[in-house]
């Protein structure tokens, strides 16, 4: 299955979280990189913008052709 990354295509396993397909989920206000720290959606560490939403990478499986970016 094909997801977009910051509009570059990236082939992931069915059945995944976005959160498990993408190592760095966020940047912090410093700049420094995040990722998922509890992936159950309590530390919200994982929050991208997925088809427009801010949304729980954590908590959202991929589907075939979303557009994912990173978030600030």
């Amino acid at each position: 299955m094909i997801i977009y990354l910051e509009r570059q295509p990236l082939t992931v396993r069915d059945g995944i979280t976005v959160a498990a397909a993408v190592t760095v989920t966020r940047t912090s206000c410093t700049g420094q990189p995040r990722a998922a720290f509890c992936g159950m959606g309590i530390c919200q560490e994982c929050r991208m913008t997925i088809d427009g939403r801010r949304q729980l990478a954590c908590q959202t499986l991929c589907r075939e052709g979303m557009q994912v970016e990173r978030s600030v």
